[in-house]
């Protein structure tokens, strides 16, 4: 009876964005008033649809903006027609392949691509989509339930290079912990981090959700510490929306479009995550459930673009800088200024 009624939901939602292509292809301009912050009037697309391809990491619930906008026909209404690429390789080779235009666009969080742009990669950081997606628990059992009990201690990753590390080294070192010397850390296959604590080959563990979530659901003793939203990052954006440089400077009303869709998107997710978890739930063997349960848990009303994206990547390019993730001979603001392109001006 689920998958009968996923189909007909399924069915229903695909004749709903053949109606609204047929619609947009035939309607003149339209404005409609009431688009979120610094984004002005919507606009809604008349004529051919232009091709872009998305680059996206299909496993990352955190990521959902992108199929959400495939799916709901907002990529049409902004005029394009888009191409979602499932892409599973470093952020590096993320990056190379959209300055090199293999792909014109890529979602990724912010944590993990800043260190990558200092490299002079040709990407311009246009949109975000939401603040959230890592968290860090503590193991009750091994007295760790806050992170002065981390001095001294293992922490468990499933990447040295993740946004979970990045981030919860600057959020120890402003607590006056040094994430290099006072701290280890430590990397596991991503399903058995539960099990490196319970073994006591660590201590706590840094991930991102929905992986976190279910280990948490099945080991015993895991009590939440902080997540990438902790006092000052409350309001903060996690995930952003990266274009080519050829983009920015040849094809700048692509890049507000794209821009708009990825931030409408978010919008919708806010306000409807039993339908986002229905529509990202082919992606993913997590029930759905649980992928309600973590988008309960994101700010997909936080998505800053312009100045205000601006601001927040200078502050993060600080924050890494603090933890030696960036050269102590990068300027942040200068940083900043170079990786950001306001193309909604």
């Amino acid at each position: 009876m689920r998958e009968a009624r996923d189909t007909g939901a399924e069915d229903a939602v695909t004749r709903a964005i053949a109606g609204r292509r047929q619609w947009l292809r035939t309607a003149g301009a339209m404005a409609a008033a009431g688009a979120a912050g610094a984004l002005g009037s919507r606009v809604w697309a008349s004529g051919p649809l232009k091709p872009v391809k998305l680059a996206w990491n299909a496993n990352a619930i955190c990521l959902s903006a992108a199929p959400v906008a495939m799916a709901r026909g907002i990529f049409e209404k902004h005029g394009l027609q888009v191409e979602l690429v499932n892409f599973a390789g470093s952020t590096d080779q993320l990056l190379e392949a959209i300055a090199t235009s293999k792909a014109d666009a890529g979602v990724g969080m912010i944590h993990r691509w800043i260190k990558p742009l200092e490299s002079g990669f040709d990407v311009k950081l246009v949109g975000s989509s939401h603040g959230g997606c890592s968290r860090l628990v503590g193991f009750e059992p091994a007295g760790v339930t806050e992170l002065a009990k981390l001095k001294g201690r293992t922490i468990a990753v499933s990447d040295l290079n993740s946004p979970g590390k990045n981030f919860f080294a600057v959020l120890l070192a402003k607590a006056g912990i040094d994430p290099e010397r006072d701290v280890a850390w430590r990397q596991f296959p991503g399903d058995m981090l539960g099990l490196a604590v319970e073994k006591g080959e660590a201590h706590a563990i840094a991930d991102s959700d929905p992986n976190l979530l279910l280990i948490q659901r099945r080991t015993k003793g895991l009590v939440d510490i902080a997540t990438n939203l902790s006092g000052e990052y409350a309001a903060k954006t996690c995930c952003v929306l990266g274009v080519s440089g050829a983009m920015v400077r040849n094809d700048r009303g692509t890049a507000a479009a794209l821009t708009r869709a990825i931030v409408e998107a978010s919008d919708f997710v806010a306000d409807n995550p039993a339908e986002t978890a229905r529509i990202f739930s082919p992606y993913t063997k997590v029930p759905e459930s649980e992928l309600r349960a973590v988008l309960s848990t994101l700010t997909h009303r936080s998505h800053p673009v312009g100045t205000k994206l601006r601001e927040e990547i200078e502050f993060y390019a600080r924050d890494f800088k603090l933890v030696k993730v960036l050269k102590a001979s990068t300027d942040p603001a200068r940083f900043a200024s170079h990786v950001f392109a306001d193309v909604l001006a």
